[in-house]
C-alpha cells in the first residue's frame, strides 16, 4: 500500500490545484530558458550566416555587430587579392523602422552584393535576390509575405523570399537587400535635410563605405595568418570567425544572459519555498495520522517516504505541466523560444533536488511527532 497515493487521491483536488501553480511557475522558468537560447542562437545565426572565415572592420573596433564598423567599399577588392583568400563580399548591417499595414515594423537590414558572400542561408519560399534594385529576402517573423511591398525610405521593395530564423540579438527580423540599395538607404537625406544640406553648399553625404568585408578562404590556409596580414595595414582590423562569435556572446548578449539567469534563480528559489511550505502544511495536518502509523509501529523510513514522494510528486507533475504549457504557447512570445532536450533534462534534475530538499521541513515536522498524540481527543 503506497500512503503518499493514498493521501494524494484523498486530498485529490487540492493537488491538483498545488500542482497547476507550479506548472505556472515552471512555464515561467522554461520561458526564459528558451528565450536565452533563442537570444544566442539568432545572434549567432546573423554572424553563421554569411559563412565566412574573417571579418574585416574598421580599425580598432569589434564591428560590426559590438561596435560601429565603416569602411571604404574597395576595401573588398584589397582583401580579395590577398594570399589564402577564396572569396570576399561587402556587406552592411543597421536597423531600420518601417510603416507597413498601418504598424511599424523595426527591421534588421543586411546589405549585400549579390553572387558574393553576405547572402540569405537559406530560402524557404520564393527567390532570391535578382533584380539590382528594390528587391527584399526577409524572414517570416517580419508577418509579410510573397508579394508584399514596403517602403523604405523614398523608395518600394518588393519582397521575393523568405528565409526562418534570422534575426538579431534585439529580436528584430533581418531584411536582406542589394548593398547599393542599402547605402541608398543609410545615407539618403530626407528632403528638408538635403535642401538644408544643398543651401549650406555640403555635398551629399557619399554612399562608398561598408560595415565590414568578409572573406572565405582557401582550404589550409591558416585564418590567423590571414587576419595578422590585414592589421599591418593599419586603417583596418581583422577577426577570425570564431572571434567575432566570441564577441558576441560575451559583449553583445552578456547582461542579458546575465539577467535571465538572476531570474532563473529567484525563480527557482520560489519553487523551493513553495514546495517546502506546501508540504510543510500538508504534513502539519496529518500529523494524528503519522502519530497513529508510529504508534502501531510503522518504521521512520515509511513515514519519510511518504513526505518525500509527494513532494516529487509535486515537483514532476509540476514540471510536466509546465512542459506542455510552454510547447503550446513558444510560437506565439515576440521573441524567439528555443528549447533544447539538455534544458528539461537539466531543470528535472534541479526540480528533483529541489524537491527533495524542501521535503525537510515536513520530515523533520513527522519525526517529531509524539505516538501519544494519537491517542488524545
Amino acid at each position: 500500500m503506497n500512503l503518499a497515493f493514498r493521501d494524494v487521491r484523498h486530498n485529490l483536488f487540492r493537488f491538483v490545484l498545488t500542482c497547476l501553480g507550479l506548472g505556472l511557475l515552471m512555464t515561467v522558468v522554461l520561458a526564459m530558458m528558451g528565450i536565452y537560447n533563442g537570444l544566442v542562437s539568432d545572434a549567432l545565426n546573423i554572424v553563421k550566416a554569411p559563412q565566412a572565415d574573417i571579418w574585416v572592420v574598421e580599425a580598432d573596433t569589434q564591428g560590426p555587430f559590438a561596435e560601429a564598423s565603416k569602411i571604404p567599399d574597395d576595401t573588398r577588392d584589397a582583401v580579395a587579392r590577398l594570399h589564402g583568400v577564396a572569396e570576399a563580399g561587402s556587406i552592411t548591417y543597421q536597423t531600420i523602422e518601417a510603416p507597413f499595414k498601418g504598424a511599424t515594423l523595426r527591421l534588421y537590414a543586411i546589405g549585400y552584393e549579390r553572387g558574393r558572400l553576405g547572402g540569405p542561408r537559406a530560402i524557404v519560399a520564393g527567390r532570391g535576390l535578382e533584380a539590382s534594385h528594390f528587391e527584399l529576402v526577409v524572414d517570416a517573423k517580419a508577418g509579410m509575405v510573397l508579394g508584399d511591398t514596403i517602403v523604405l525610405g523614398r523608395n518600394r521593395f518588393s519582397v521575393v523570399g523568405l528565409v526562418k530564423d534570422t534575426m538579431n540579438s534585439g529580436g528584430d527580423p533581418a531584411i536582406f537587400l542589394t548593398l547599393a540599395d542599402a547605402q541608398v538607404l543609410q545615407t539618403q537625406l530626407a528632403p528638408p535635410a538635403a535642401r538644408v544640406q544643398a543651401a549650406r553648399g555640403v555635398a551629399g553625404a557619399s554612399g562608398a563605405t561598408v560595415a565590414a568585408v568578409i572573406a572565405r578562404l582557401d582550404p589550409n590556409v591558416d585564418a590567423q595568418s590571414v587576419v595578422q596580414t590585414v592589421r599591418q595595414w593599419k586603417h583596418l582590423s581583422a577577426l577570425t570567425q570564431a572571434d567575432q562569435e566570441d564577441i558576441l556572446i560575451k559583449s553583445v548578449v552578456d547582461k542579458a544572459r546575465k539577467q535571465i539567469g538572476l531570474f532563473l534563480g529567484i525563480l527557482l528559489t520560489v519553487s523551493a519555498v513553495v514546495i517546502a511550505l506546501i508540504i510543510y502544511t500538508m504534513t502539519m495536518e496529518k500529523l494524528k495520522q503519522i502519530a497513529t502509523l508510529k504508534l502501531i509501529g510503522a518504521p521512520d523510513r515509511t513515514i519519510i517516504g511518504l513526505i518525500v514522494q509527494q513532494s516529487v510528486a509535486l515537483g514532476v507533475v509540476g514540471l510536466g505541466l509546465g512542459l506542455v504549457l510552454i510547447l503550446t504557447v513558444k510560437d506565439y512570445f515576440p521573441r524567439r523560444v528555443l528549447l533544447e532536450p539538455v534544458n528539461a533534462l537539466v531543470l528535472t534534475g534541479i526540480i528533483l533536488a529541489v524537491c527533495v530538499l524542501a521535503s525537510g521541513l515536513g520530515v523533520r515536522a513527522a519525526l517529531k511527532v509524539d505516538p501519544a498524540t494519537a491517542l488524545g481527543g
